[in-house]
């Protein structure tokens, strides 16, 4: 039996070959996806015929895809795969029924997911570093990526947001050795289960956090916690793992690695230390230990003890693959961020609006602590939606309401989706805000984006400070709060 599959194998690998040998036509099936755009970007620059197919393609996604000439077609047929394509890549989003995925099948066109052509087709030839961890991977890829490019590392990349450093950009082919990769533990196709970054084969492996999320798909944290420590056996004994230290469950998934593994926090036990964290000047600035020897003292724009985590487990990977720390001085002081990321918006009115992409309550504690640090004088609103597929549950519905409550008011939008989750399952926002009210914060539940907005708008005075936070867009929040801003309706109470 173990002689069949073997040879099995053998068989799927002569035809992967010989596949990348003829590939010339490569049709994305959800091309708008948040990763899917950025691969079909990289697609076309190694100089394939790209086409793709999806509904409701917005910006980022939209707005690289034209800029990169890449066609796409609004709406999902079997005409949009003829000609026929030599590969179809399927997005994660696209299920069984889909009209060119049912003909994709009828035809026998060969298919991968999104994670299997990075394996094939970009990430073989080059030392793999891959990103992971229920919160800070997306900013702590773009800030890895734009050290190395600083460092003229050339790096090949891609991250999970948009990279103003990077012309707002999420991937770079720079043809070096270190090829940088943001390791989501969402699944990988409707044909694969396995989450993406089992795909990534790291040689090198930073895990930056570990918590219970993605609800749809995992029963629990011991779910996901075996995908981690899979991630982890895939990692080679010359390789190496960056752990943060001060999770034991996440500490606890390396304790079986082939390789070094080293430790990053802010407890001066750690391999890998961050203190003496300040914001002054329009910056934070720390400084960074190895062994309790001085490495490094630096400033970066970005607020907030997490992301000088994220910064710390950037200085760790590059100090130990030879980068100076000039480089790491200079690329950390011009660091701008990951869009939707502590993103201000606009100020109207003398309130200031900043979007941010926090959908978990570790995530939206962070993001309120570091606002408070960088605007400590301004009174602090929330409006968050309970969009992921996590926070449209009641899991963590208690968690959320003391998350929300560290800020002077909070707003809850509705549920997305919410019919498709039954009541007992659903998020009750008017619970959450119940909750909040006990605390003594003001709070509301309501049904929409407009509502919200014009609740605040009669509510702000100048000098105070709106969080929207949602990993959608919110139906346009942060505009329409502007907008409503830009009317002069802000109120001057007393």
């Amino acid at each position: 039996m173990r002689q069949r599959a073997a040879s099995r194998n053998q068989a799927r690998r002569q035809v992967t070959t010989l596949l990348k040998q003829t590939l010339r036509h490569i049709h994305l099936l959800g091309i708008g996806g948040a990763a899917m755009a950025p691969v079909a970007g990289m697609l076309k620059e190694r100089g394939y015929t790209v086409t793709g197919s999806d509904t409701g393609v917005y910006p980022p996604a939209s707005t690289l895809l034209s800029a990169l000439g890449i066609s796409w077609t609004e709406g999902f047929r079997p005409e949009n795969v003829k000609p026929v394509p030599d590969l179809i890549v399927v997005g994660n989003a696209i299920s069984r029924g889909n009209p060119e995925l049912e003909a994709a099948l009828d035809e026998k066109i060969p298919y991968w997911s999104m994670p299997q052509t990075l394996e094939e087709l970009f990430l073989p030839g080059h030392t793999s570093i891959v990103i992971a961890g229920t919160h800070g991977k997306t900013t702590t890829t773009a800030m890895l990526s734009w050290i190395f490019h600083v460092a003229n590392r050339h790096p090949d990349f891609l991250v999970g947001g948009v990279v103003p450093n990077f012309g707002d950009k999420s991937y770079g082919l720079g043809g070096g050795d270190e090829f940088i990769i943001e390791g989501d533990e969402y699944d990988s196709a409707y044909f694969d289960k396995a989450p993406k970054f089992l795909h990534y084969h790291p040689d090198e492996l930073i895990l930056t956090s570990l918590e219970f999320d993605h609800a749809d798909i995992y029963s629990d944290l011991a779910a996901i916690e075996l995908q981690f420590r899979r991630l982890v056996n895939l990692v080679p004994r010359r390789g190496r793992i960056l752990v943060w230290g001060e999770a034991p469950n996440l500490v606890a998934c390396t304790s079986k690695a082939f390789c070094t593994v080293e430790k990053y926090g802010l407890a001066p036990e750690m391999d890998w230390y961050a203190g003496d964290i300040e914001w002054r000047e329009g910056m934070t600035h720390f400084r960074v230990a190895y062994h309790g020897e001085e490495v490094a003292r630096l400033r970066m724009p970005l607020a907030g003890r997490h992301n000088v985590m994220n910064a710390l487990a950037c200085v760790a990977t590059s100090f130990t693959r030879g980068v100076e720390c000039e480089a790491m001085e200079v690329a950390l002081a011009k660091f701008q961020g990951v869009r939707r990321r502590m993103d201000i918006k606009g100020e109207v009115g003398g309130v200031l609006v900043v979007e941010d992409f926090a959908h978990h309550p570790t995530a939206i504690r962070a993001t309120i602590e570091a606002a408070r640090s960088r605007w400590p004088q301004r009174k602090l609103w929330v409006a968050f939606e309970p969009r992921s597929n996590t926070m449209r549950r009641r899991i963590f519905q208690d968690d959320l309401a003391s998350a929300l409550s560290m800020a002077d008011g909070a707003v809850l939008g509705a549920v997305n989706r919410a019919q498709l989750l039954s009541d007992e399952e659903r998020l009750d926002p008017e619970y959450v805000t119940r909750a909040i009210r006990k605390l003594g914060k003001t709070a509301r539940a309501l049904a929409s984006a407009s509502e919200i907005a014009g609740f605040l708008g009669a509510e702000l005075v100048p000098g105070d400070l709106v969080l929207v936070m949602s990993n959608g867009s919110f139906d346009g929040l942060c505009g329409r709060l502007l907008e409503i801003l830009g009317k002069g309706t802000v109120a001057h109470k007393s």
